[in-house]
């Protein structure tokens, strides 16, 4: 499976879109809207914030929902990052 890294967050307070380039070796749980300041947070059952306002989820995510996650399914910000790898 390919892995996307590029997701676009959509600010929930005003609605502004940005395109961004997720971390491979960590979830973010954190995101300041460049347009409002507002800082965004995961919602509940999310795990970061790409995964609640993004519109591609985090790479562990995607990983999980492909079948390619191994154990660490179920536990994303856990996996390990050499699963990232785009070979």
């Amino acid at each position: 499976m390919k892995i996307e890294w590029q997701s676009t967050v959509t600010c929930p307070q005003c609605g502004y879109k940005k395109e961004e380039t997720m971390p491979q070796d960590k979830c973010q749980f954190f995101y300041k809207c460049t347009n409002c300041h507002a800082v965004l947070r995961p919602l509940p059952g999310d795990c970061c914030v790409f995964c609640s306002y993004g519109t591609v989820p985090c790479p562990p995510i995607q990983l999980e929902r492909s079948g390619e996650a191994g154990d660490s399914s179920g536990d994303c910000c856990n996996t390990q990052s050499d699963l990232f790898r785009d070979e």
